[in-house]
C-alpha cells in the first residue's frame, strides 16, 4: 500500500501475527444488487470465503484478512458496491496468542487498535467489551469506543443478529487510538481476556486532541504503488453528549460538511466507551442513551480535505479526538452523494 506500517517487522510465517488488508465498503443502506441488499450480499461474500473478520455497520461493511485472502473477494466486492466508496488500508493482524508488539513511535503519529469480538463473549460473567474497556482505562489509554454490528464473521465463522435470541452472536468492534505508546505492553493482557482474540493495529496521525491542534492532515495526492488514487481520511471521536450550539457535534459536522459540498460523511454511534478521566460508560440500547461515543468518518480529495478539516477544527474547539490517514480508494462515490449510515 502507500506507506509502511509503524510496527516492527512481523513474522510473516506465523498465522497469529501478519500483515493484512482492511477492505471497507461505504454504501447507501437501501442500495441493492438485483433483489438483494448490498449489505447482505457483501457479508455473504465474506462469510463464504471465511475471512478472518468482517463487521456490518449501518451503511458500512469492514473486512480484514491477509492480502491474498482479501484479493480473492476484491473483484466481487467491487461489483456488489455499485455506487459506493471502497477503500483499502494496511494493518497488522494479531490473533490467538498475543505477544507484546514492537510499536515504533513517530512524532505526531499514533496507533489505532481494533478488537473484533462478539456481544456474547463474556469474561468472568461480565460482557467482554465492558471488561476490555475497563482494562484499557486502567492502563492509561486515552479512550475507546464499542461499535455493535448486525452481521459479520470472526475467525471465518458467521455471526449475525437474531431477533428472537437472547444470546445472539452479534459482531462488535472496540476501537481505541493510543498516541502515548501504552498499547504494546497491554496487548498480552487484552489477548488473554477472550478465548480466541482477533485484533488489528494501524498507524494514524493525531490532528486534534481535546481542542488542541497538534497536526494538520497530510496532503494525499497521486496514486499508490498499485495505481489506486490516494485520498485523505479524517476520523472524529466524540460523544452524543458533546454539543455545539445545542446540537450533538457529530450532527453539526455532517450538516456543515454537506453545506460545504464535501462528498460524504459517515457517523456511527457506539454503545459503550470512555474518553479521558471519565470511567467507561454507555448504554446497551444506544437509541435511548445520550452519553454514548460517536465516530464520524470523512474521506475526500486533497483539494477538499482542508475545507473539511476547517469545519471539524471549528466544531471540536473544546473536546474530541481527530485523526487523519492517507488511504487508497478503489472506487469513489458519486460527487456530493451522501454515503453510509448517519445518526
Amino acid at each position: 500500500m502507500a506507506s509502511a506500517l509503524p510496527f516492527a517487522e512481523a513474522d510473516r510465517s506465523a498465522v497469529v501475527d501478519a500483515d493484512c488488508i482492511k477492505l471497507t465498503n461505504y454504501f447507501g443502506e437501501r442500495d441493492r444488487v438485483g433483489r438483494r441488499l448490498t449489505a447482505g450480499a457483501l457479508i455473504d461474500l465474506y462469510a463464504g470465503h471465511g475471512l478472518a473478520a468482517s463487521v456490518l455497520l449501518r451503511g458500512t461493511a469492514i473486512a480484514v484478512d491477509t492480502r491474498p485472502n482479501i484479493e480473492t473477494v476484491l473483484n466481487q466486492a467491487l461489483e456488489l458496491t455499485n455506487h459506493g466508496l471502497i477503500t483499502l488500508e494496511r494493518a497488522r493482524l494479531l490473533s490467538d496468542e498475543i505477544d507484546p508488539a514492537g510499536i515504533i513511535s513517530q512524532a505526531g503519529e499514533a496507533t489505532r487498535l481494533t478488537f473484533f469480538l462478539g456481544s456474547h463473549d463474556h469474561v468472568y460473567g461480565a460482557p467482554a467489551f465492558e471488561v476490555i474497556c475497563e482494562l484499557l482505562y486502567r492502563r492509561g489509554i486515552a479512550g475507546a469506543t464499542v461499535l455493535p454490528g448486525v452481521d459479520g464473521t470472526a475467525h471465518g465463522r458467521r455471526q449475525r443478529a437474531q431477533f428472537f435470541s437472547r444470546n445472539a452472536e452479534v459482531p462488535m468492534m472496540i476501537i481505541t487510538v493510543d498516541p502515548g505508546g501504552f498499547l504494546g505492553p497491554v496487548l498480552p493482557e487484552l489477548g488473554g481476556l477472550v478465548r480466541r482474540p482477533l485484533l488489528t493495529l494501524e498507524q494514524v496521525r493525531v490532528c486534534k486532541r481535546d481542542g488542541q491542534l497538534i497536526n494538520h492532515p497530510e496532503e494525499a495526492r497521486g496514486n499508490d504503488d498499485h495505481g489506486f488514487p490516494l485520498r485523505q481520511k479524517l476520523t472524529v471521536y466524540t460523544s452524543e453528549a458533546a454539543r455545539h450550539e445545542g446540537q450533538p457535534i457529530h450532527r453539526a459536522i455532517v450538516r456543515e460538511l454537506r453545506s460545504a459540498g464535501i462528498s460524504g460523511a459517515t457517523s456511527h454511534r457506539g454503545i459503550w466507551g470512555f474518553h479521558g478521566d471519565r470511567p467507561p460508560h454507555g448504554d446497551h440500547f444506544p437509541q435511548l442513551g445520550r452519553h454514548v461515543p460517536v465516530i464520524t468518518t470523512v474521506i475526500d480529495t486533497a483539494d477538499r480535505i482542508p475545507a473539511a478539516f476547517g469545519i471539524i477544527d471549528k466544531l471540536t474547539s473544546e473536546r474530541g479526538l481527530v485523526t487523519s490517514e492517507t488511504i487508497p480508494v478503489l472506487r469513489a462515490a458519486s460527487a456530493h452523494r451522501p454515503r453510509g449510515g448517519r445518526t
